[in-house]
């Protein structure tokens, strides 16, 4: 796969509670860098759909909403958004926050090694040299930063960067039957470090590529939905249960 640019773009956003936010994301996208944007929306509300929609008359990139009546997990909406993909025949599924934390117009960083250099997997990361972190919040900077160091030990390849959502992937890494992302214990966080040990370990060609993550300035808005003790077992737990080997 040398320099394939027909190869299908799908890029996934999970979208919960975020009005304001989400219509500002869309409104980033001036090119057409996928093919098709996917929204899983957890909980749709009236004004959440209001703003999707007047943000889908100013771009020109389709957008396919598929809607959780009910919020079940991070994991949950990722793996709706992954099997699309698949039903669709994508060959690429990049993933990013719907909260504007990310920036659209790094997406080509994290296609390039794939489209170009037959990458299956690319990790954004703030932490490399070109990448960018603002306003991380102090405990979750600390977590984000010592986090790698303890997954360079676990899986023998060097990570600068594990808790960034801002991924994409070659849309057959789901194919694979070693990796079960349909598991009922990844509907929360732990999928996205489920995927990340996987392809790590499995011997698929993996990347790190410079990206930024910028976190509100605006006052009492939160930054993140995820919860220091139950959301953070998820984060964790992947790691443990894979290299130990009581889940697979």
């Amino acid at each position: 796969m040398s320099d394939n640019n027909s190869l299908r773009r799908l890029l996934v956003i999970p979208v919960y509670d975020e009005i304001g936010k989400i219509g500002r994301v869309l409104s980033k996208f001036t090119s057409p860098m996928v093919d098709e944007i996917c929204l899983i929306v957890d909980s749709p509300t009236k004004t959440i759909l209001r703003e999707i929609k007047n943000a889908e008359g100013e771009i020109s990139i389709p957008i396919n909403i598929i809607r959780n009546v009910q919020r079940k997990g991070i994991g949950y909406a990722i793996r709706k958004g992954i099997n699309y993909a698949l039903k669709n025949e994508f060959d690429i599924i990049v993933v990013m926050a719907g909260n504007d934390k990310d920036d659209p117009s790094q997406i080509p960083r994290l296609l390039t090694p794939i489209v170009k250099e037959d990458y299956d997997y690319v990790q954004g990361s703030r932490f490399m040299h070109g990448g960018r972190r603002k306003r991380n919040p102090v405990l979750r900077g600390i977590f984000s930063r010592v986090y790698p160091f303890v997954w360079t030990l676990f899986t023998n390849t060097r990570c600068t960067e594990v808790t960034n959502g801002f991924r994409a992937y070659k849309a057959s890494i789901f194919s694979d039957k070693r990796i079960n992302i349909w598991q009922e214990w990844l509907d929360g966080y732990g999928l996205e470090y489920y995927v990340h040990y996987k392809v790590l370990t499995l011997g698929y060609k993996t990347k790190e590529v410079a990206v930024s993550k910028l976190y509100s300035h605006k006052r009492g808005e939160r930054y993140s939905k995820i919860s220091p003790l139950k959301d953070w077992w998820d984060i964790v737990r992947p790691l443990i249960y894979l290299k130990t080997g009581s889940k697979t």
